[in-house]
């Protein structure tokens, strides 16, 4: 018997400048989920959540999906891929939201590993930074962003754990 434990982010050595990955699954963002994220966030603007006005009143003539939510699903996309084994998100250096989404949009997203540099103070770690585009299903760029995240050198990581023992399947 073989036990697979599925690959949740990288270790340090595991990123080499220039490498992309393309992440999967994609999202449809659907109306529900822009005004549940509006709730949430108590970001109440009529643009998101009142089509009379987002038909009437506004440049797009329709609802536009707030940029935060749109954001956070690119960046969640990421995770699996880049963030997922780290110690810690340190920084967005920029975030541009380049066109619009709508409700009924199906997200994408791609990251590019810009750079990388090892900890000064730590020996086990070091900090990668990544570019992430989050696009719609027409190919058009809808967001982009640059942050810096510090991961775990391999081996410095703790081990990945469960609250069972590995002979559930004897």
């Amino acid at each position: 018997m073989t036990t697979f434990d599925r690959p949740f982010g990288r270790y340090y050595e595991e990123f080499e400048p220039g490498d992309v990955y393309r992440h999967w699954p994609g999202k449809t963002i659907t109306e529900a989920d822009d005004h549940l994220f509006c709730m949430i966030t108590m970001n109440h603007h009529p643009l998101h959540t009142n089509a009379w006005y987002a038909e009437n009143e506004t440049v797009q003539g329709k609802n536009v999906v707030v940029g935060n939510l749109v954001y956070s699903l690119v960046l969640g996309m990421s995770v699996p891929d880049v963030s997922g084994a780290a110690i810690a998100n340190l920084e967005v250096e920029s975030l541009i939201h380049r066109a619009p989404t709508f409700h009924g949009d199906t997200i994408y997203a791609e990251t590019k590993v810009i750079g990388k540099v090892e900890s000064k103070s730590r020996d086990d770690r070091g900090v990668v930074t990544v570019e992430t585009k989050g696009f719609n299903q027409r190919g058009e760029e809808v967001c982009f962003f640059r942050r810096k995240v510090m991961v775990w050198k391999q081996a410095g990581a703790p081990p990945r754990r469960r609250p069972y023992g590995d002979d559930v399947w004897s």
